[in-house]
């Protein structure tokens, strides 16, 4: 048993030095010293020997498996280190390459307005405010004096998600919430995403946005509202721009009016951008409403405001002479390079 024990480490210490690989080198430890190992075998023969032989086998075994196990964890110990150098060597990277060329973002046209307007309305006074776009039904509606039976609260036109919260058609419902937290005078605009259920075209979309503004303070009149607004339409498409005011109805403003701007793509000859009128429609404004006012907490013999919606979508349009709306949201990279 000594001689085979001898002969057993001296095989092992071999084959373990030659393992090329931690694969060879697990697959040697099975043979050696697994439950049918070569070890394993000569220790089940034990039994056989007298009782005087039995220790010092028993130590030699010992000694045999210490051996075994301590070439077998610095021959692993090698082949990690080897093969983490060659790691290294396989992933170096050589630093005078020339370096892959970073392609430059573009911002999004309608960011680019956006952020025009927010500039000409700060240094108007105004504060640029936000509100959640899942909204409740009393803000978007109800307290805009919108009473239940309004076409404006039909199925079909909005996406409702229960009977009381829907996604916002409109910003409007920032001008209610900041009217209940803050008292006069209040000059905001409310930039955002809105929703509604229309057939997309080039004019219309389920999804676009709106800036809406409100102002209100004592002695506030439609003459304050049309400055502005002109103000503002000037500033962003020239002093030559051409702009119409018309009477319309908004349950939440008296009196109310739409603004339109001369068409862009045919300048007021008709095409089939504008459905040929030869204007397009960028804003509806008016008068906040006394009821509005009232149901906010403020007084609507003191205080008088106007208010407006601007659709962003079509003031853009208009500024880069784009003809379709849909353009915006297909992130056609060709299309957004240009600006």
């Amino acid at each position: 048993m000594k001689s085979a024990l001898e002969a057993i480490r001296a095989r092992a210490l071999e084959r373990l030095q030659n393992a090329d690989d931690l694969a060879a080198l697990e697959e040697a430890r099975v043979q050696l010293l697994g439950k049918k190992g070569e070890l394993t075998a000569i220790l089940k023969t034990m039994g056989q020997l007298s009782p005087e032989e039995r220790p010092v086998m028993g130590q030699m075994a010992n000694e045999v498996r210490a051996a075994i196990e301590e070439k077998l964890a610095a021959r692993g110990a090698a082949l990690k280190a080897a093969m983490a150098e060659q790691k290294l060597k396989m992933e170096t990277i050589d630093v005078t390459l020339p370096g892959k060329p970073i392609r430059e973002g573009h911002r999004h046209p309608l960011n680019l307005v956006l952020d025009e307007i927010k500039e000409i309305f700060l240094g108007m006074g105004f504060d640029v405010v936000s509100g959640p776009e899942v909204e409740l039904d009393y803000y978007n509606f109800e307290a805009l004096n919108l009473p239940p039976d309004h076409p404006a609260r039909d199925t079909q036109d909005t996406f409702y998600i229960t009977d009381k919260v829907l996604l916002r058609t409109q910003t409007s419902p920032v001008q209610i919430r900041t009217m209940e937290q803050r008292k006069p005078p209040i000059r905001i605009i409310a930039p955002g995403r809105v929703y509604r259920s229309d057939a997309v075209d080039a004019t219309h979309s389920p999804i676009f946005h709106q800036i809406e503004g409100l102002v209100v303070d004592e002695g506030i009149t439609m003459s304050d509202l049309k400055g502005c607004l002109e103000t503002v339409i000037k500033r962003l498409y020239g002093e030559d721009s051409v702009v119409r005011f018309r009477p319309h109805h908004f349950p939440f403003t008296e009196p109310s009016a739409e603004v339109d701007v001369q068409c862009f793509a045919c300048h007021g000859k008709g095409c089939r951008i504008c459905k040929g009128e030869g204007w397009i429609e960028i804003l509806g404004c008016g008068m906040v409403h006394p009821k509005v006012l009232a149901g906010c907490g403020l007084d609507p013999e003191k205080y008088s405001g106007f208010a407006f919606g601007i659709g962003l979508e079509r003031i853009v349009m208009r500024r880069f002479a784009v003809d379709d709306m849909r353009l915006f949201y297909e992130n056609d990279t060709r299309f957004l390079e240009q600006f």
